[in-house]
């Protein structure tokens, strides 16, 4: 189910713990098969089980509770809102509503292009820099008020 690039890669998790206590490495490994395949299906989850010895029901749940983690399929770019209290009051809900008119989407779903899925996250530890938002995980952006919601965008579109 996942290369032999990516099970070295969960290897090298597995061993930053005893053996016996492997299944420790569940978020990194669902974070390298999630980026390999797209997003933690069933199947995924049933085989990082198998491969950590653990039961599926524990991996479906570290895959369910953390928001970082996709169930199902997302667009290219996943944009991922803090809507968070502090956040919020600094623009959030704006940032979001904006990007839901500019995309035509709401929380939890994906333009009809593929491009884009609009998420609502918990707090990123970016209080200072609200609103901020996540692309794929891996880029935070802060400040996000509408003028660089579009330039962000137009970057993203540009990219596909």
């Amino acid at each position: 189910m996942l290369s032999p690039q990516a099970l070295k890669k969960i290897d090298i998790e597995i061993a930053k713990y005893p053996m016996e206590q492997r299944q420790s490495a569940v978020m990194s490994a669902l974070a390298i098969a999630q980026k390999e395949v797209g997003h933690v299906s069933p199947e995924v989850i049933e085989f990082i089980a198998d491969y950590l010895h653990m039961p599926a029901i524990w991996v479906q749940e570290v895959s369910t509770f953390y928001n970082m983690y996709d169930n199902s399929s997302v667009g290219k770019y996943k944009l991922t809102v803090c809507t968070n209290l502090p956040c919020a009051l600094s623009g959030a809900d704006e940032a979001a509503n904006h990007l839901k008119q500019k995309l035509g989407i709401d929380f939890g779903q994906t333009t009809a292009c593929g491009t884009f899925t609009l998420k609502e996250g918990e707090c990123m530890g970016a209080c200072g820099d609200a609103p901020v938002l996540l692309v794929n995980n891996e880029r935070m952006c802060s400040f996000m008020k509408n003028d660089k919601l579009d330039d962000l965008i137009n970057e993203l579109k540009n990219n596909n």
